[in-house]
């Protein structure tokens, strides 16, 4: 029985673009990962009915993207900046408050930030202000030490992963009901899970850009795994008229 995993996409609206008032994306290999772990990929605009999509979906994968308002915590945004559409990050929030607690939710690089935000977390704005080094940025492979007694490191099944560095922010003030299982070399946060939801986990690499790494489709196959799990209590709950 295959889970149906949402998947957020990335938004630019154009209002004076009266051929198509702008665009909705999303990387092929998000999709692709999900697929080949045993899902069943959808995309979500942030114009959905989220009550609605969170009735439809057995998993969410949040990718990466742009940078998330730092007024979302309070702060004035880093001339480094890029932001990202904040109709994403509503309709994100809109999903995450509808979804049920059980729902498992992956999150990867601007999804591990929103997972943190959205619990009341922050973030540090621009790593090398910080680590004094550019190296999170431009697709540098690193080594992540995951913490030992972690769904993340059950997972995987080693004490480290492998993955490619995009970003050039990290979480700094931990979100409501997480904790940090992983950090770089320079102790950058580099993931969080949930302490209350059975299967919650954010990522600030990306493992959809290295899919040919055991460990890294491992993520994906106990994400799918978890979806399939939630499914099939979905269909023998009895539905109350």
């Amino acid at each position: 029985m295959k889970p149906v995993i949402g998947i957020s996409v990335d938004c630019k609206q154009a209002p004076e673009d009266i051929r198509s008032g702008g665009k909705l994306t999303l990387n092929w290999n998000y999709a692709r990962a999900v697929a080949e772990a045993g899902g069943v990929p959808i995309l979500i605009p942030p114009t959905a009915d989220m009550a609605v999509v969170a009735e439809l979906i057995d998993g969410w994968l949040i990718p990466g993207g742009d940078d998330i308002d730092a007024a979302r915590f309070g702060e004035p945004n880093h001339p480094k900046a890029e932001l990202q559409d904040p109709a994403r990050f509503d309709g994100e929030e809109r999903l995450f408050r509808a979804g049920d607690a059980d729902l498992p939710v992956f999150g990867i690089c601007y999804g591990c930030q929103f997972l943190n935000v959205v619990q009341g977390g922050t973030l540090i704005q621009h790593l090398p202000d910080v680590v004094g080094h550019e190296s999170h940025s431009g697709g540098t492979m690193q080594t992540y030490t995951l913490d030992g007694d972690s769904k993340l490191e059950a997972m995987v099944g080693d004490a480290s992963i492998d993955g490619k560095s995009y970003h050039h922010q990290a979480v700094k003030d931990l979100g409501a009901g997480l904790r940090i299982v992983a950090r770089g070399e320079d102790g950058t946060v580099e993931a969080l899970e949930s302490t209350e939801r059975p299967w919650l986990v954010g990522v600030q690499w990306h493992p959809e850009r290295t899919l040919g790494d055991t460990k890294t489709r491992r993520l994906f196959e106990e994400f799918i795994a978890a979806a399939r799990t939630y499914k099939e209590k979905k269909l023998a709950t009895p539905v109350l008229s």
